[in-house]
Formats: structure tokens, C-alpha cells, sequence
């Protein structure tokens, strides 16, 4: 379980009430590549296996895993680390390493708008209803879940759904993702060296998030809720999209 019940006071209209909720657990995990530790990571107790697998692909440590081995709150990984890899201190975003430029999106994925609408369905979860707490991703291949998480760190759940098809050997090339969580520089990039082309989003964009999406040739859809989204990069890959468009444009339809 990553949720504990905390008691507290609920006021409404004026009037309180005692009563029990249940909270978001965090914990701490210190990860290992080829036996180096790299960082803590602050994450749900949750697919913790995957959070070890999905890292150090999403961060562009490494495109495959070998093995991935928990003890207590250790995750040890190993892995064909890449070469052209630098390591550099983050100012924000909650990791501490990257890759200085992620790599461009190799696959001839296509979906309709059903399917972005499938997936945006599939984002939500129990635990977010529960919680409020959480942020959530799910990958799907050919309208399938493939994986799919809650945690506290929006970066986290996009690494252990990444984790879940790399220990699963499912070729992400075939994939979409869906997040909760607004899409800056840093998701943009996870999901780019994990090499998902459609990335679907509740939330927004930022400036640099759409421009990395645009130079890594990934799909980026934003403000995605029921019956529509935005698509603020490579609209090719949504089916019929580019035919059906209007140079005419709208207002800003974000609420």
C-alpha cells in the first residue's frame, strides 16, 4: 500500500467535522547504475522495479536494461550505459541528470482521435479520487494499456510505465503515452529517449516542451479532456487531422 489514513477536521459551510482521509505515502529511493549510486529519488512505493528500469532509460542513461534488483529502498540496475551521455545538475523538475539532447523519434505511428480519447479516459485512477495526490501515466499499444501508474512525482510515473515495457521487451516505438502532469522541457525529453512518438497530456505545455517536442518529432498533445485535445507538435501522426484542418483560428479554448 503507498496510502496511509490520517485523521483530520473537515469544515463546510462553516461547520467542522472529525474525520479519517486517506494520504499519499513518500518515500526515498537511492538508485544504482552498474553498481554506482547516481541519485536519491523521491517516489511512491509502487513498481518500484520499473521506477529502477524506466529512469535511467527515460534520462538517457541507457535505450535497454539487462537487470534490475531491489533491496529495501535500493534499486540497482544494470545496464549498456551510452557513451555520449552528460551528467549535469538540474535546477528544477526534481532530478539532478539528463541528457544534454535526447534523440529523434524513429517510428511511423499513427492513431485516430478516438484513441486520444481512449487514452485520456484511461489516465485516471482510484487512487487520484481517493488521494488527490498523485499524478498518473499510461502507455497503450494498438488501444491496449501496456502499464500504467500513480505516484507523487509526475516524473516518476512516466519512468515506471517506460520501466514496465522495457522489462516486458514491448517495442516502444508502438506506443503512446498518456499524463496527467504539465509537459516542460524534462517530460518532453523522458519521453523522447524512451523513444514514444504521441505524447498526450491533461495539462499544458511549456515554450521549451513544445520546441523539444517539434526538433525530437514527437506528437504533443495538450489540454486533452474528454472530447479534445490541442496539438502543439507533429499533428501527422493523429489520422485525418491535417486534412480536415482550417486556417481559421479559434480563441484560447484552454478552460
Amino acid at each position: 500500500m503507498f496510502t496511509d489514513t490520517y485523521p483530520g477536521i473537515r469544515v463546510e459551510d462553516g461547520i467542522p467535522r472529525k474525520i479519517t482521509d486517506e494520504v499519499i505515502r513518500e518515500d526515498r529511493f537511492s538508485l544504482y547504475l552498474n553498481n554506482v549510486h547516481i541519485m536519491d529519488q523521491i517516489a511512491s512505493n509502487d513498481m518500484v522495479r520499473e521506477l529502477g528500469a524506466g529512469f535511467f532509460i527515460c534520462e538517457g542513461l541507457c535505450d535497454t536494461v539487462e537487470s534490475v534488483k531491489v533491496e529495501g529502498t535500493d534499486i540497482w540496475v544494470e545496464a549498456d550505459a551510452r557513451e555520449d551521455v552528460t551528467l549535469e545538475m538540474r535546477t528544477g523538475g526534481g532530478h539532478g541528470i539528463h541528457q544534454s539532447k535526447p534523440g529523434t523519434i524513429a517510428s511511423s505511428l499513427t492513431i485516430p482521435p478516438e484513441e486520444v480519447y481512449a487514452a485520456t479516459a484511461q489516465i485516471m485512477s482510484d487512487t487520484w479520487q481517493k488521494t488527490g495526490g498523485v499524478h498518473c501515466s499510461v502507455l497503450l499499444k494498438d488501444g491496449t494499456v501496456v502499464a500504467k501508474s500513480c505516484d507523487i512525482g509526475r516524473h516518476n510515473t512516466v519512468d515506471k510505465v517506460v520501466g514496465a515495457a522495457e522489462l516486458e521487451r514491448t517495442d516502444r516505438s508502438l506506443c503512446y503515452i498518456g499524463c496527467t502532469g504539465r509537459q516542460p522541457s524534462g517530460m518532453v525529453g523522458k519521453v523522447a529517449n524512451a523513444g514514444i512518438p504521441i505524447l498526450i497530456s491533461r495539462a499544458a505545455p511549456t515554450n521549451k516542451g513544445i520546441d523539444l517536442a517539434e526538433k525530437t518529432g514527437i506528437t504533443l498533445i495538450n489540454f486533452s479532456r474528454e472530447r479534445r485535445f490541442t496539438i502543439f507538435a507533429h499533428p501527422e501522426r493523429i489520422s485525418g487531422i491535417n486534412d480536415k484542418l482550417t486556417d481559421k483560428p479559434d480563441g484560447n479554448t484552454h478552460e
